[in-house]
């Protein structure tokens, strides 16, 4: 009985050792995390490359109305719908947009016209004194002519010979003197009356009118504010000559502006109209640079139409310029290209050859690498898909991408396939040790 009682005893103990490792091998295989791979399915469509910049929306025909004359802005002029010159006023060619104190320049009229009158009487005064003169010659040059045929004789006295010659020659010089005084007078006469014309565009100066047909976006003066003209024309009022056609400003990073060229479609948004989608073409590349804290930018400008007047003058535009599309393509998302899985998640077929990115040897595991076929730099990459419960790597070749689905080519990818784009862990419902002490739970 004591044999007995002591080999059952053993046994019974071999029975709890077997349960306890039993039960320790099965709650590590239920409270083990096991992977739940986020899958994502390559397919066909049309892939768009495009540079991001930000920019300013700008009036296309701007005309700085500017006075060239100084003085005290006294009045506003009337616009096209009868209101007065203010921001926004319609205005056609020719509006009158403010006037300017004009009695100094009136003043000035009036003096200058003076003078012209005053020089005009001073060329009749000349002119009649040569008419005066050549009356004078006339006589002389008889007196003379007579006194040369009689010649020095009892008749004729040498000194009175000799007065009838110089009365001659000084009526002679009197006649240039005449004729150089009237030249003198209608040359003062012409100097007054481009003084006289200076004089009065001046005054028509006072009278600030629009060049353009347009719509004054900016008013930059007052009633009673004195305008001072100097070196440069002070500008009064900003009129954009036609809001219908407008453009874009976008600073375009150094990186970026060698993809950049004129004819590019462009799409843009402003806050002000967050629902809508603006296009436009590159028009022009400038090429005076700016640097801001080493930061070198180009200015490109976009033109664009605006018949529905959704865009404001100087509103902040986001714009995308498109530098390559590529139709009908195959299409897998980048994240697949990115994301590496675990070597044990790894079919054991695949296994051999593969390294971590960054390895000096085997095949990449994940992400894309630069490689060179006939001269030009293509891009490999691998996609993973699943493989019964493991994954199996599938090699491509990278294209156009746009920062969320990029074009691949390979022989082994196709529209459909499943691709692993990401993975989240799940705990797997952990059932408690029976032979472990239990804790309330609250």
């Amino acid at each position: 009985p004591l044999l007995m009682r002591g080999l059952r005893n053993f046994v019974l103990f071999c029975v709890l050792v077997a349960l306890c490792i039993a039960g320790y091998f099965w709650w590590k295989k239920t409270s083990e995390k096991t992977p739940n791979f986020i899958l994502a399915h390559i397919r066909r469509g049309s892939v768009t490359q495009s540079v991001s910049a930000s920019g300013t929306v700008e009036p296309r025909d701007v005309i700085d109305v500017g006075a060239q004359v100084a003085g005290l802005i006294d009045s506003f002029g009337m616009d096209a719908d009868d209101h007065r010159i203010d921001y926004d006023s319609p205005v056609n060619k020719g509006t009158i947009l403010a006037h300017i104190d004009d009695r100094v320049y009136v003043s000035d009229v009036a003096a200058v016209a003076a003078q012209v009158a005053q020089a005009k009487a001073n060329v009749q005064l000349a002119e009649a004194t040569l008419q005066s003169d050549r009356a004078k010659l006339v006589d002389t040059k008889r007196d003379w002519d007579r006194a040369k045929k009689i010649g020095i004789s009892d008749a004729l006295a040498a000194t009175q010979y000799d007065s009838y010659e110089a009365l001659y020659n000084e009526a002679l010089a009197n006649m240039a003197v005449g004729r150089a005084t009237v030249a003198q007078a209608q040359a003062v006469v012409v100097q007054d009356q481009t003084a006289l014309a200076r004089a009065k565009i001046n005054l028509a100066y006072c009278t600030i009118v629009s060049p353009v047909k347009g719509i004054v976006i900016d008013r930059r003066v007052n009633i009673g504010q004195t305008v001072v003209a100097s070196l440069s024309a002070p500008s009064l009022f900003l009129i954009a000559k036609d809001l219908k056609r407008i453009q874009v400003w976008a600073s375009v990073n150094e990186a970026d502006i060698g993809q950049i060229a004129p004819g590019q479609r462009v799409t843009f948004r402003v806050d002000a109209r967050p629902n809508h989608i603006f296009h436009g073409v590159v028009g022009k590349v400038r090429l005076n640079a700016t640097m801001q804290q080493n930061v070198v930018t180009y200015t490109v400008v976009v033109n664009t139409t605006n018949n529905r007047g959704l865009l404001l003058p100087y509103l902040t535009a986001a714009l995308k310029f498109q530098v390559a599309k590529r139709n009908n393509v195959i299409l897998a998302p980048d994240a697949a290209l990115r994301w590496t899985p675990a070597l044990a998640y790894i079919a054991p077929k695949y296994r051999s050859g593969l390294k971590p990115s960054g390895g000096s040897s085997g095949v990449a595991m994940g992400g894309t690498t630069p490689a060179r076929r006939r001269g030009t730099v293509v891009q490999k990459g691998i996609v993973w898909t699943p493989d019964g419960k493991y994954l199996r790597p599938v090699q491509v070749r990278v294209g156009l991408s746009n920062g969320m689905v990029a074009q691949v080519t390979g022989a082994g990818v196709k529209p459909g396939m499943a691709v692993v784009v990401g993975q989240s862990i799940t705990a797997a419902k952990v059932l408690r040790n029976p032979f472990l002490p239990h804790g309330h739970r609250k």
